[in-house]
């Protein structure tokens, strides 16, 4: 129990905003340093383990209560204040949205993550509180979080699961008005249901419902549902998918009554495995007890309208597929959203389409069926994805496939150096996070040799930080502590470092610096310019190919002639990113293009002045501009993955050779590389306002989060519109095969297109039993390639013109030609309403 005077500090760690924070981080470390240091930095252990005469002596300290003080006050205006949402977002903006993920990476003392997609959903959730965005975030409290790693005495990754203890986290348990815990129970086949409890992390403003099946009255193997992250069988997959789709809609209603908040407005997944949502939602709307009762068709349309669906893989691996079987087992009359008919919950899910495999059920694919609006993660990846999911629908190119991209960003309070902020809150840029272009501009204010002295503090943080680690590793893995005097000088904070760190699938390619061993030595061991390497990574606990990666980097890191430059450090986590990525000089990156989805980990270390090597792919494809960075060239096209390999490794060599350590090892008098330094502003100044989470978020209320509120609100206001949408649908579908392109003239361009050009259309279409309100009429024109295929294409809708009898019609219009060349058009009948997303949604298209 806290003295009355220090029930601030309470109040401060009971809310995560802390782990962004560091004048609140100062106060906690300021309890005792001692007990902060050894608690890993954790307010809730830290004030469970202080002892109570420390705390009288703190209450009664005045210039301990001031600043405790300060830090509360600050909290609460935080908390309270209007922000950019409020300002800026406009009317329709959704009064709230619920974003569902599988992980949530937020803080190292709440270990719910395994990698990028957790530090994603953190990032979101942080800068959606910052901007004053009104979020709720939805997962599952994993007992065991995801894996601790560990390396046996031959390097090969091994795996522990301490039990995480609920009381000892940063959370609490959602409770009803007479204090009884708050549950929600989901019907599963055979009986019992499966019971789970609500805890709440607060995420600056916004609040993070953790389900746990972890309850009495559950059987054993319900308690394991929420045992750990990506674990168990696929069955054990399904029941944790269940209970975050399903359960986590109900966890929402359950809060919203307790607290009083507002039901969400749009639903967001953050990912397939919490595609079930809209299964219970068209549940709520179709059979639940004081619902509307509507029929499927309609409520299909109510909960897509409002549904976003973001993709994160390009590797069809990384998806969730579950067999047909499984879900008629789990989904048949008395499952989780009884009443909604079983055939219709497993056509959404059907891979109906050429390639498709018909005896399983697709996540993703009912992740695109059930959502409106659907994106990728990054340029690239929208195109990958495009690919990827065309076969939904095939009917239009690629470019025209509904998935969109918003880019990823990072919180940058989260994973910026204190000494950045500090540096440039020196030299003219204003601390508050509204204002975040002052620390652009304070970049050119401050002198090479001020940016180079913090990059040599940051970089020997890291080395100190890395030596500790490997040192604890080292013993770990048996090594007597005589036999490690060398960790000692491992790392030189005066050595060109290179960071690479990320989960380790083979696509990523961990060990590509390795094939020439003798070329890495050769560059690490350099007498002018030599170069140094801190790896991390955590490889998936089956995947036994990844395991080997890992041991090989092991292996060559252990070797006496290179120990002292090349470390690997396990249990790759939030704690250790924090220092690394601000102490690397370069991040390199080297996936299989175009595998890499996005990747945020480079955007993490351009943020503190790092800059990125890497393969052209995520996010780098399209913000790298040839002075931000180095691209490692990329052998598309060459069949021989081994060959492959070869090019790419000798092209990474080149570049840190010929380019990346010369530039790095080129100072002038005073020691300052002063053209390292320009490409660090540079760095700065072009990716700084790109890669950050706040533009994302943004991003993602204008152009997917209002726009589904919106036509949500058409759709739910009283259902007629969600009727008469499903109603129109149907029609479309059953009159479309009597829709064609009958005859097009045109006139006006020769052989030879020049600009300026004005192409007149007259189109004659059949439109059967459907009507001129009910479809658009559009030239499709562009650019002639070489394959005489249309590229580069752009739509010009045509006006009607004329009737006739027997539903035919004329359409007419211009097209002026804005460039000169091979030039080419079609002309197409699309469905046309008003609250359709984009013209592909329906898949349905008429051509000549």
């Amino acid at each position: 129990m806290l003295p009355p005077p220090l029930s601030a500090l309470g109040d401060l760690a009971g809310n995560l905003r802390w782990s962004w924070h560091p004048p609140t981080q100062d106060v906690f470390a300021e309890v005792d340093p001692g007990i902060w240091e050894s608690t890993k930095h954790d307010p809730v252990r830290l004030l469970g383990a202080v002892t109570p005469e420390r705390l009288e002596d703190l209450a009664s300290d005045q210039g301990f209560l001031d600043r405790l003080g300060s830090a509360k006050a600050d909290l609460d205006a935080y908390l309270g204040g209007e922000r950019w949402y409020g300002r800026r977002a406009g009317d329709q903006a959704p009064t709230r949205i619920a974003y569902f993920s599988p992980e949530f990476g937020i803080t190292a003392v709440l270990p719910q993550y395994s990698g990028g997609l957790g530090i994603l959903a953190g990032d979101h959730l942080k800068a959606a509180s910052d901007l004053g965005v009104p979020l709720v975030g939805v997962g599952l409290l994993y007992h065991a979080g995801y894996f601790k790693q560990s390396l046996s005495r031959e390097g090969w990754q091994l795996e522990q699961y301490p039990v995480l203890d609920p009381d000892e986290l940063p959370i609490s348990l959602l409770r009803e008005e007479n204090g009884a815990r708050a549950t929600i129970s989901i019907a599963m086949p055979g009986g019992p249901e499966l019971l789970a409890k609500i805890w709440v992390a607060q995420v600056g403003r916004v609040p993070l419902l953790l389900l746990d099946s972890d309850v009495e009255g559950n059987p054993d193997h319900y308690r394991d549902v929420t045992d750990r992250l990506y674990g168990g069988t696929s069955e054990h997959r399904l029941r944790q998918e269940i209970l975050l789709g399903i359960g986590g809609v109900r966890a929402l209603r359950v809060h919203a009554r307790i607290t009083g908040a507002s039901e969400p407005e749009v639903f967001h997944t953050n990912e397939g495995h919490a595609g079930f949502l809209g299964l219970e939602r068209i549940r709520e709307l179709t059979v639940e007890e004081g619902g509307p009762k509507l029929d499927f068709p309609t409520a299909l349309e109510v909960s897509r309208a409002s549904t976003v669906f973001t993709t994160h893989t390009p590797v069809p691996a990384g998806i969730d597929r579950f067999s047909r079987e499984l879900i008629e087992q789990y989904f048949g009359t008395a499952g989780p959203v009884s009443g909604v008919p079983l055939e219709r919950i497993l056509a959404l899910g059907a891979e109906d389409y050429v390639g498709g495999d018909p005896t399983v059920f697709n996540m993703a694919v009912m992740g695109f069926r059930l959502a409106q609006r659907a994106n990728g993660v990054s340029q690239l990846h929208g195109h990958v994805s495009r690919e990827m999911f065309h076969g939904l629908w095939p009917a239009f190119d690629e470019a025209e496939v509904p998935i969109s991209s918003i880019t990823n960003g990072v919180h940058a309070p989260t994973w910026v150096g204190r000494e950045v902020f500090d540096l440039a809150e020196r030299h003219g840029a204003n601390g508050d996070a509204d204002a975040v272009d002052s620390f652009w501009e304070a970049v050119d204010h401050t002198p090479s040799a001020d940016i180079w002295s913090v990059k040599r503090q940051l970089r020997e943080r890291l080395v100190l930080d890395a030596r500790q680690r490997l040192l604890k590793s080292n013993l770990r893995r048996g090594i007597p502590a005589a036999e490690l005097t060398w960790v000692d000088d491992v790392l030189d904070p005066d050595v060109l470092t290179i960071g690479f760190a990320r989960r380790v699938p083979s696509y990523k390619r961990l060990t590509l610096m390795l094939r020439d061993p003798d070329r890495l030595k050769r560059l690490l061991l350099h007498p002018e310019r030599p170069v140094q390497l801190i790896i991390a990574g955590k490889a998936h606990p089956a995947d036994d190919g990844g395991k080997k990666l890992i041991q090989e980097i092991v292996r060559f890191a252990d070797d006496p002639e290179v120990r002292h430059r090349i470390v690997f450090l396990p249990n790759y986590d939030i704690a250790m990113a924090q220092p690394l990525y601000p102490g690397c000089d370069v991040w390199l990156n080297n996936p299989l293009r175009p595998y890499e989805a996005c990747g945020t980990s480079g955007m993490k270390a351009a943020l503190n002045g790092g800059l990125n090597l890497s393969i052209l792919d995520g996010w780098w494809d399209e913000w790298y501009d040839r002075s931000n960075g180095w691209a490692i060239p990329s052998a598309d096209g060459v069949d021989d993955p081994d060959r492959r390999d070869d090019l790419e490794a000798a092209a990474l060599y080149d570049l840190i050779e010929k380019d990346v350590a010369p530039r790095f090892y080129d100072v002038d008098h005073d020691g300052v590389p002063g053209r390292w330094i320009e490409m660090v502003r540079h760095t700065l100044k072009s990716l700084g306002p790109k890669v950050l989470a706040t533009r994302m978020v943004r991003d993602y209320v204008r152009q997917l989060y209002t726009p589904a509120a919106v036509t949500g609100r058409v759709l739910n206001s009283d259902y007629k519109g969600a009727t008469e949408l499903a109603s129109w649908k149907k029609q479309v579908r059953a009159g479309w095969a009597d829709v064609r392109v009958e005859h097009v003239e045109s006139h006006g361009v020769g052989d030879n297109p020049e600009v300026g050009s004005v192409l007149t259309v007259r189109a004659f279409v059949a439109l059967g039993a459907l009507t001129p309100d009910d479809v658009a009429v559009e030239v499709v024109h562009g650019v002639i390639d070489g394959d005489d295929d249309l590229v580069q294409s752009a739509v010009t809708e045509l006006e009607l013109a004329d009737s006739y009898d027997g539903g035919r019609y004329r359409f007419d219009g211009e097209v002026q030609l804005k460039r000169g060349g091979a030039f080419g058009y079609t002309v197409r009948v699309v469905p046309r309403h008003s609250v359709l997303a984009s013209a592909s949604e329906m898949g349905l298209v008429a051509l000549p």
